[in-house]
Formats: structure tokens, sequence, C-alpha cells
């Protein structure tokens, strides 16, 4: 696919409030040829990371090892460029576990949260599908705000091309 279709189109010079006056079939035209350059897009992304990995990747990791780093950013000088290599560094806790510690600190008489962020979460397929009588005790507790709003278009069989 050929991406600059997508940034030579007009509709991509127009401004928020232009394209908010297309006929709906450019809307849809516009909205459906974006869709496709954003999957190629990330496919090129995908790529184009693994060549950089496949190319820079053993490199990076001794270059880590020498640092005396398993995880972090390193630089690389391949000529002329300058290859920035960051490997994040994932952490996770089993959930169960840390449970089972913040009962024995408390059990211990000392406080938890000098050691651990403890954090509540509701379902919210839970939440609705409880009695009202419990409902009613976690509702003070519960704030609903909207998230980023989507619109998906289609041109039904009637629609102009």
């Amino acid at each position: 696919m050929n991406l600059n279709i997508v940034m030579d189109s007009p509709a991509f010079a127009l401004s928020e409030a232009e394209l908010a006056t297309l006929p709906q079939h450019q809307l849809q035209s516009f909205d459906s040829e974006l869709n496709r350059a954003i999957a190629a897009l990330g496919t090129m992304r995908d790529r184009l990371d693994g060549a950089l990995a496949r190319r820079y990747g053993e490199a990076a990791r001794h270059a880590r090892l020498s640092a005396g780093k398993d995880f972090g950013v390193i630089h690389l000088d391949d000529g002329p460029l300058r290859v920035t290599a960051d490997l994040p560094k994932k952490v996770s806790w089993d959930q169960e576990q840390l449970g089972d510690l913040v009962e024995r600190i408390r059990a211990a008489g000392e406080n938890p949260a000098e050691y651990v962020e403890t954090v509540f979460r509701v379902s919210e397929t839970r939440y609705l599908a409880w009695p009202e009588h419990i409902r009613s005790h976690f509702a003070p507790a519960r704030t609903v705000k909207p998230g980023k709003a989507s619109f998906r278009l289609a041109l039904t069989a009637g629609g102009e091309r």
C-alpha cells in the first residue's frame, strides 16, 4: 500500500471543522483509507523493529553486559548512525503472595502501607450484577467518567459513491 495516498489526500489538509462538513461517502472513504494506512504503518513498524533487533540486538546485549546492566538504555554507534537501544524492565508481582505477606506484616503489628501499595478494583460486570442492597454500599465509592468516543463508518446499500 502506498502510504502517500492518505498523506496526499485533499482530506488530510482539512481542519477538523472542515472534515465534519464532508459528504458521508467522502467521510467513509477517508476513514477507510486512514484505517488501512494505520494498519500498514503498524505492520511496517513491527517489521522495522524486528529488523533493528536483528541488526543491533546482539550488540546491544553485549553492551549491556559490559556496562553491568540487565535492562535500560545503551548507545551504539554504527558509522554515522547513533543507535539508542532501550530494554525496559517489566516487573509483575504475584497478587496472592503479596496478600499473604500483607497479612503477615499486619499480624506482626506493623503497617503494611509502609511496604506495599494496596489498590482495590471492582469489576464493572460484577458490580452491575450485584443485588441493589450490596451495590448501594459501593455506589458512593464509584465514579464513572466517559472514555474517548470512537466512530466507525460504513456506507449502507443506498449510500452514494
